[in-house]
């Protein structure tokens, strides 16, 4: 899923827009936790992101 079509879906869902790409992150994980997201859209959704900045709150900096 590329990084528009998951901030409308986010914002679809949610009803407000995502205040940072982590909160992206968190989402396609809930996504891809709910089947709404295969391993492999999981996994370039969240390269994609991480190489943009993001990062879960465990990861080191």
């Amino acid at each position: 899923m590329n990084l528009q079509l998951l901030q409308e879906k986010f914002f679809h869902v949610k009803q407000y827009r995502p205040s940072d790409l982590n909160e992206l992150l968190d989402f396609s994980k809930t996504l891809y936790i709910n089947g709404d997201l295969s391993i492999t859209e999981y996994r370039s959704t969240v390269k994609h992101l991480e190489s943009q900045g993001a990062h879960t709150p465990d990861q080191q900096h």
